[in-house]
């Protein structure tokens, strides 16, 4: 299991933005896998029109599943619930609601110019551009 690093984040102009795939490319409410500088990344579109980017990663069973969980929200917090063993995750931080000693690396993303752009080199940080 993966422990949520809590460093600050670097400001947006100090990010390497690598762009994966465009925004209409990601159905709402629906995880798509990526590829991306070597690692494996699960992006989900919430129905608002929302972006994020976590590890693929299952921390509980180790398979690369993420990106096909059941995308919801607990309150206003938007989840995931991996696929294997229904552990949900929060999307904004990566931390798992239901043992909060595992979490996920989450990953800075936005959305620019229809195009769908992470920061890899700083997984951990959730705040964007």
């Amino acid at each position: 299991m993966t422990l949520a690093p809590h460093a600050p984040a670097p400001p947006a102009a100090a990010r390497t933005w690598t762009r994966v795939c465009a925004y209409a490319d990601l159905l709402p409410e629906r995880g798509a896998a990526a590829l991306v500088l070597g690692r494996q990344i699960a992006l989900f579109r919430t129905f608002d029109g929302e972006v994020f980017a976590v590890g693929n990663r299952d921390p509980f069973s180790g398979a690369y599943v993420m990106s096909r969980g059941i995308v919801g929200s607990r309150g206003a917090e938007p989840v995931v619930a991996a696929p294997m063993h229904k552990q949900v995750f929060s999307l904004v931080t990566g931390v798992c609601l239901d043992d909060p000693m595992a979490a996920l690396p989450v990953y800075p993303v936005r959305v620019a110019g229809g195009v769908v752009e992470i920061d890899i080199a700083t997984a951990g940080e959730v705040s964007a551009a």
